[in-house]
């Protein structure tokens, strides 16, 4: 399934994918054969960063 454009929805979906389904961004990202650092960028761009602490991107 390809990612949303919409930075905030895209927020949505990583954030529901760490959730319910991955430990941690480096298996979400792997798994998915998703760029981390493009991700984290994407997101960096509306104030969203990744709290492996929370497993997900925190303001």
């Amino acid at each position: 399934m390809p990612l949303p454009n919409d930075p905030f929805i895209l927020l949505s979906v990583i954030n529901t994918k760490l959730r319910d389904f991955y430990p941690s961004l480096a298996e979400l990202c792997s798994s998915e054969d998703i760029s981390c650092e493009e991700l984290e960028t994407a997101l960096a761009q509306v104030g969203y960063r990744y709290s492996a602490q929370h497993n997900q991107f925190i303001r």
